[in-house]
């Protein structure tokens, strides 16, 4: 059987990390912008040391796993 677990966490954090299209921290103007579309080289490194401290909580910590079949 496969695992999809890691696959399915990493692709939705993936998602709801890219800078700009939810959210961006820091953003041009302010800490937090929502929804701007815009990313800048500070915000690309924020984002992606939280995708990075989630998913090793998610995967190592909490253990999520998903089978299909």
């Amino acid at each position: 059987m496969s695992d999809w677990g890691p696959v399915f966490v990493a692709v939705v954090l993936f998602v709801l990390l890219t800078p700009g299209l939810l959210f961006q921290v820091p953003g041009h103007s302010r800490y937090v912008e929502f929804g701007n579309f815009q990313t800048g080289g500070a915000s690309i490194l924020v984002h992606s040391l939280l995708y990075f401290a989630l998913i090793c909580v998610f995967l190592l910590a909490v253990k999520v796993h998903l089978y299909l079949g």
